[in-house]
């Protein structure tokens, strides 16, 4: 039996291993930006957490995600339907994305955090319908600032306790 220590409304997609929790109102590009970055990942690319409801638990020191058992491989894809997607059960949340307008993403913002359940995680803005929206998160994972933490949370091909070159 799992804890669930919070519930929200939001999309998380597995990156390496890595969550990547999209957060934004209702028709804010959530799933449609999961299904980009799923769709557009190869046969061992991303990978589905959790659509529209997403079960946060602290476990280990580090958030985690999940799907509410109902919604678990589901992506609701607007104008086709709900469908099944490549999941993975959970994954550690590594960046929070929060989807806005355009005009509200800065061109240089400072590295940033949000806490959710008393962990402070990366944090980013982006506009989510932008054709760069998925290479941005994919950049934003390589980029932030916990480098040993990435080792951590990432899963690396081929990992055995060694550092993948």
């Amino acid at each position: 039996m799992r804890t669930v220590h919070e519930q929200i409304h939001a999309t998380c997609v597995a990156i390496g291993g890595a969550g990547v929790l999209l957060r934004g109102p209702s028709g804010a590009g959530k799933s449609d930006l999961a299904l980009r970055l799923i769709d557009g990942g190869g046969p061992h690319g991303p990978r589905l957490v959790a659509d529209d409801r997403v079960d946060l638990c602290l476990r280990d020191g580090r958030v985690w995600a999940q799907a509410p058992e109902a919604l678990r491989g589901l992506l609701e894809v607007r104008g086709v339907g709900i469908m099944p997607m490549r999941h993975v059960d959970e994954a550690p949340v590594a960046l929070v994305c929060d989807l806005v307008a355009p005009h509200q993403v800065e061109r240089l913002p400072e590295e940033r955090s949000t806490p959710i359940l008393g962990r402070d995680l990366p944090f980013i803005r982006l506009a989510p319908f932008e054709a760069s929206a998925p290479a941005k998160i994919r950049l934003a994972l390589r980029r932030l600032p916990w480098e040993e933490r990435r080792a951590e949370v990432i899963e690396l091909p081929g990992r055995t306790g060694e550092r993948t070159p």
